[in-house]
């Protein structure tokens, strides 16, 4: 294979098929042009996607139903009526729901407006009818979803008859009909049936945010808000980044202009919850990058829904309060320490079970297992690094009563929700997307739904699909890592899914000497490598298992992501490893 690139041809052997940790697949582009060019190229965008901008939003009232909705909060917040916020649980659906508590708050400060938010353990995922009938005692006769609700037809019946207007705001898997829909006074969804609006991955904070937008237009009669409210919309837009970051939703189109635009103003945020979590979560003193609002923001904010209850996070982001949030946020840390202890447990306990249950071998295509006392809060995650491991859906789940609930995670390509359709009849219940659900069912059909559920990933899925791999953008010399290239690269965060940190395949590298471990449990790896006159450091983040496969003076291949290191001053080129082959 020839790589033609700006500064040099290189004569080179193709790319291995496997390296340390993962096959290699390399994404079809040009050999020709800069590096970062074929990054671009190879993703199939534009300088335009350098400059997401918000007037690249869409109008929102092309989302079904949504102006009934925006028309009904409003006539509410203007008469006096009490607003009822029906939140979910994660960091989706309490930032979606400080999104409206804010807006309802500037349009009409003396109407009520509440939150309410499920336990996460004790009433589960979604609008419960209980909790419905709870409210309307209580006097609600409005009461607004955000991040649930899609599938709530019972609840919907029940808010009906008791003359509750209940209006849903929800992005999860729509039904396939109309006629399925919960009968509700809105139903706002961008991927409803009868939906032709232009982009429909938002996620529960980005519908909130478009409602948001919508009752602000409407208040000012016009498209143009007043100063007060544009002012709002755009802060808010930083609630709304951590929803799509941590949802996990594809970063483009209009998740792209609200990731970059609102991870801009959580730092200097004026909500007082927002700067609390930075500073608790160590971030004050620099910019928010989709990591750190993906590693150190939402999860404090999903710590205390998995062993608490999410109404502590909704008040922090809505309390006005300095040295209340500052407390609250300080609790969340404690809560996320806490949850990480209890994750680490139940993740080797479940990774012992799999393997024992011959789960992980090329015949068993997915995992299900069933724990105890396993938490429920934090089964989700633990899917999560159990996927990372073993490349193939899992589901876990914990003993309630006589039944079983649980979370189940996917790979890319693998429809979750789907395969949890075909399972629909030992269920007592589900929801959620194509990569994440949350499932129940009685304890007496957990083999019966077991065996189904492998049944369909051994259908769908083959051999290869369960090895990891690692995708990268182009192949390039270590002399094309320069600092202007590697910024250029950096220009098309935030990253995320659908749109991954920039990938290379670096070629004709020598390691120069032993790699040495480092971090304070030695888990990392210092990878030194040169290529001609050229010296650099590759930083192997959890890649000292791998230290003596890697012997100096081998000839390696390897898989980075381009990465800025400033330290004293000066800024150099330093890649983070992703995997790498050494040349037999």
């Amino acid at each position: 294979m020839t790589i033609v690139t700006n500064s040099t041809t290189l004569d080179h052997p193709p790319a291995p098929r496997r390296g340390l940790r993962a096959r290699w697949a390399p994404v079809p582009g040009p050999s020709g042009g800069t590096l970062s060019e074929r990054v671009m190229a190879a993703r199939g965008v534009d300088d335009a996607f350098l400059d997401p901008r918000l007037g690249d939003l869409h109008d929102p009232s092309g989302i079904p139903d949504l102006d009934r909705a925006a028309q009904r909060l409003l006539d509410a917040a203007r008469a006096g009526e009490p607003v009822i916020i029906y939140g979910d649980y994660d960091v989706d659906g309490v930032t979606a729901s400080a999104i409206l508590f804010h807006t309802l708050a500037a349009l009409a400060p003396e109407t009520s407006v509440r939150i309410y938010i499920p336990h996460r353990v004790d009433e589960g995922y979604g609008i419960n009818a209980d909790a419905i009938r709870t409210l309307a005692d209580e006097g609600a006769r409005l009461v607004v979803s955000v991040d649930c609700g899609i599938t709530a037809v019972e609840p919907a019946k029940v808010a009906r008859s008791l003359g509750l207007d209940l209006i849903i705001t929800d992005h999860h898997n729509p039904p396939a009909s109309l006629d399925d829909l919960p009968d509700a006074f809105a139903v706002v969804h961008p991927r409803r049936p009868d939906s032709t609006y232009p982009f429909g991955d938002l996620c529960g904070a980005g519908v909130a945010y478009k409602l948001a937008w919508r009752l602000c237009t409407l208040a000012c009669g016009s498209d143009r808000v007043t100063d007060t409210l544009r002012r709002l919309l755009v802060e808010l837009l930083a609630f709304a980044s951590l929803g799509v970051v941590a949802d996990a939703v594809p970063l483009l189109d209009e998740n792209r202009v609200i990731a970059r635009h609102g991870l801009r103003r959580v730092r200097t945020s004026p909500f007082a919850g927002l700067r609390a979590l930075v500073e608790a979560s160590g971030l004050a003193g620099g910019s928010i990058a989709a990591e750190d609002a993906g590693f150190r923001l939402a999860p404090r904010l999903n710590a205390i829904g998995r062993l608490g209850h999410a109404r502590e996070a909704a008040e922090l982001l809505t309390t006005h309060d300095p040295a209340l949030a500052s407390g609250i946020a300080e609790k969340l840390s404690r809560i996320n320490d806490q949850r990480r202890r209890i994750e680490r447990d139940i993740t080797n306990q479940a990774d012992e079970l799999a393997e024992h249950a011959g789960m992980t071998a090329r015949d068993r295509r997915a995992i299900v297992l069933a724990g105890e006392d396993w938490h429920p809060g934090v089964v989700g995650i633990v899917c999560s690094r159990l996927v990372d491991r073993h490349h193939r859906p899992t589901i876990l789940l914990t003993r309630e009563g006589d039944g079983l609930r649980g979370s189940g995670r996917s790979i890319d390509g693998f429809n979750l929700h789907g395969a949890l359709e075909r399972c629909a009849d030992l269920l007592t219940g589900f929801g959620g997307h194509d990569m994440a659900a949350g499932l129940r069912l009685r304890a007496d059909a957990l083999d019966a739904f077991t065996d189904r559920f492998v049944g369909v990933c051994n259908e769908s899925l083959r051999p290869e699909d369960l090895v990891a791999t690692v995708r990268f953008d182009t192949a390039c010399s270590i002399d094309e890592l320069t600092t202007g290239e590697v910024r250029r690269l950096e220009a098309l965060a935030p990253h995320g899914r659908a749109n991954p940190a920039p990938r290379v395949l670096v070629t004709g590298l020598r390691v120069a000497e032993r790699p040495r471990p480092f971090g304070r449990t030695g888990d990392h790896l210092d990878v030194r490598v040169r290529a001609g006159s050229r010296h650099m450091r590759l930083v192997g983040w959890g890649w000292a298992a791998h230290k003596d496969a890697i012997p100096a003076g081998a000839g390696i291949d390897a898989v980075v992501e381009p990465r800025l290191s400033n330290w004293n001053g000066r800024t150099r080129v330093e890649p983070t490893l992703i995997d790498l082959a050494v040349q037999g």
